[in-house]
């Protein structure tokens, strides 16, 4: 063992007169300990909600959308077969979109109205987890095995997000009623659309904003109630790297040219991933100054240490101690406050984010509220995903505060004149 290393263990050892110096040390540990793990658990906490997010925004929406210039997408079967030819592309599926009012008993509530193929939209979308029913009953031909009334078994299918479901009080099998504001033409006039629906599933995606608006019919129903004929919206496309969605749609829009159009899933929640990664890095920032306060802390403490050791830094110059050893000194005290907060804080910071679910989920029993209410957040459980590059880079930078912090103190110690210290000794 290098004896400058031997001094520093020495010097940060407690005596009865350092007992102040001692206390110093250890508020330089706690505050960088809390640094890294604030910075660890949070960094966590943002990448899983990203990540997260993400996930629930492409499991119910695809990531390339394409449609046609003036609304509706013809002959959408053609334009189907080339999409699917090329090679990015995983599959397709043809979708409409609308809205309208969805009514059962008195209450009423707007709903997003989205048209899926029973057959093709399993492989692009994924509505989460089933609460109840099945997609497939949206086609009458796979209701007859649940021994539903004639005309239950003939009305066309509805399903619904868990949140409206709950909101409308409606179960599964209840008949709901979807009035269009696309009206049809009568002797007294222009009529709004009206139309009974068997609720045949209830899905849960866990996001809020959809399972409280979603409603999905049957592509050929959707046509049929809304009088759109053999035409869609558009076609909703899966491809293979949801990072290259931008360039595949982009390909897909020379292929076909005009009047066809993409947009892919990053145009459209530019906004809130942007907002994510500006509020992550902003977070990591402001938690960055926890571990700057404890570099001043560690600062403060090598001072104390060099004022309190003046005596023994000259004895060791007159012992032939260069002063590239003393500065060593001093560097490795500073260094191994910073190794012994960085790596507790970086124990700590893992074990909460790896069992960040958990905890809240107790700290929710013992208190009685929920720390993220579905109705107020996009999510309704706390996320966590631990980036290890990220926290590499937290132990690596507090590693290189603690090394700075102790550039000014251990030079100042190594320009210490042993002559003028041991004058009057």
């Amino acid at each position: 063992m290098p004896y400058e290393l031997f001094i520093s263990l020495r010097y940060l050892r407690a005596r009865r007169k350092q007992v102040f110096v001692s206390v110093i040390t250890l508020f330089s540990i706690a505050g960088i300990f809390m640094g890294v793990a604030a910075l660890i658990i949070v960094l966590a906490v943002m990448n899983g909600f990203e990540t997260d997010l993400r996930t629930k925004i492409l499991g119910i929406n695809a990531h390339v959308v394409l449609m046609e210039y003036g609304g509706v997408l013809r002959d959408y079967e053609k334009v189907l077969q080339k999409v699917t030819r090329e090679k990015e592309v995983v599959a397709a599926t043809p979708f409409i979109y609308s809205q309208a009012m969805l009514k059962k008993g008195e209450s009423v509530s707007g709903v997003i109205l989205r048209g899926m193929d029973p057959g093709t939209a399993s492989r692009v979308i994924n509505l989460g987890k089933m609460q109840a029913g099945d997609i497939s009953y949206l086609l009458e031909k796979n209701r007859f095995q649940l021994k539903l009334t004639p005309e239950g078994t003939k009305m066309p299918g509805v399903v619904l997000g868990r949140e409206l479901a709950k909101n409308l009080g409606i179960v599964l099998f209840d008949t709901v009623s979807i009035l269009s504001p696309q009206g049809i033409s009568t002797p007294l006039g222009v009529m709004p659309r009206l139309k009974k629906f068997l609720v045949v599933g209830v899905f849960d995606s866990g996001f809020y904003e959809y399972d409280s608006t979603m409603a999905f019919l049957s592509l050929t129903d959707a046509q049929e109630f809304l009088n759109l004929g053999n035409v869609v919206t558009g076609l909703e496309v899966k491809v293979d790297n949801i990072y290259q969605a931008g360039s595949i749609a982009r390909q897909l829009e020379k292929k076909l040219g005009y009047p066809y159009w993409a947009r892919h899933w990053m145009e459209m929640n530019k906004n809130l991933f942007s907002a994510l990664r500006m509020e992550k890095r902003v977070m990591f920032i402001i938690l960055s100054l926890i571990v700057l306060v404890a570099m001043f802390n560690i600062i403060t403490t090598l001072i104390m240490v060099v004022m309190e050791k003046n005596r023994d830094i000259a004895i060791l110059k007159s012992m032939g101690a260069t002063a590239r050893s003393i500065m060593k000194i001093f560097i490795y005290q500073g260094l191994i406050i910073g190794v012994i907060g960085t790596l507790l804080g970086a124990i700590a910071g893992l074990a909460v984010a790896y069992n960040l679910e958990q905890l809240s989920l107790f700290v929710e029993r013992i208190f009685g509220f929920k720390i993220l209410p579905a109705d107020v957040y996009y999510l309704s459980a706390l996320p966590s995903l631990v980036n290890y590059g990220d926290v590499g880079t937290i132990i690596l930078g507090t590693l290189f505060i603690s090394l700075l912090a102790t550039i000014y103190p251990s030079w100042r110690a190594s320009r210490l004149d042993p002559a003028e210290t041991l004058r009057y000794d």
